[in-house]
């Protein structure tokens, strides 16, 4: 690790410029969708600017390297290719039109303040665990809970990849329009690509919690299963899923929001 925290201060202050670009972006195109996909890729940059500032010595560095490219690059190439096939999100196109059409703001302010501003803050402070966790690499040999926390991480990737490769499939097809998937691991848990997100944070906070510092990033995972569960994630979708999909109600009554369970009779 480098003396100080320096590296630390630098991988924000790139956030931010990088968050202030893309609204630019978004203010012209429109559109805000693309941010699902920043904030998987957005942790990949943080986790590699953190090596190369810090250095790539230590096995537990190259093991929460590889774990969150492989999780970050995977998702954020997925989302960004559901963006350019589908075009707007309408959950930001709800939330961005109530705020201009109740406070009279412009888009620009809009998705500033609601998407751009709040995403940066959450990116960086989700991926605590990881930049701690890569900058302390060489201080000590993975353990147990690093060998716990790679086999849920990689669970939690498998888990996440599975579902999404079902529900594209599910929605490709033409007879299932306006239905509710619910087999494969849809049956068992409503958002199966929530659950294995927080798998694999909860994964890698548990190799990042050998070093001397990252036990104390435990509020991250906890936050991170926070957002999907009780704010942006679950709620949100859920709320246009129960106005466009006639079947959604019982799909609900049966099945289990987050964690898997076998479905009610």
């Amino acid at each position: 690790m480098l003396d100080g925290w320096d590296w630390l201060l630098w991988n924000g202050l790139a956030l931010a410029i990088v968050m202030l670009a893309l609204w630019r972006v978004s203010v012209r195109i429109g559109d805000v969708s693309f941010i699902d996909a920043v904030w998987a890729l957005g942790m990949v940059g943080l986790a590699w600017a953190t090596a190369f500032q810090t250095g790539f010595d230590g096995t537990r560095t190259w093991l929460m390297l590889a774990l969150v490219t492989l999780w970050g690059c995977r998702l954020g190439l997925h989302l960004y290719a559901r963006w350019q096939a589908s075009g707007k999100d309408p959950r930001y196109v709800a939330i961005l039109g109530r705020a201009m059409d109740k406070q009279g703001w412009s888009f620009g302010r809009a998705s500033l303040q609601y998407v751009f501003a709040p995403q940066a803050p959450f990116l960086f402070f989700v991926c605590l665990p990881a930049q701690i966790g890569i900058a302390s690499g060489a201080t000590t040999s993975p353990g147990p809970f690093a060998a716990l926390g790679t086999i849920l991480a990689l669970i939690g990737i498998s888990f996440e990849t599975v579902g999404d490769a079902q529900l594209k499939r599910f929605r490709a097809d033409p007879a299932k329009k306006g239905k509710v998937l619910d087999t494969g691991l849809w049956r068992y848990t409503r958002h199966p690509n929530y659950f294995g997100d927080a798998c694999t944070w909860w994964g890698i906070w548990l190799i990042a919690a050998e070093t001397p510092f990252g036990l104390w990033t435990l509020p991250c995972p906890v936050f991170l299963t926070w957002l999907l569960t009780r704010w942006s994630g679950v709620p949100m979708l859920e709320r246009g899923l129960g106005k466009s999909r006639p079947g959604y109600a019982d799909y609900v009554a049966r099945t289990s929001s987050f964690f898997p369970w076998p479905p009610k009779a």
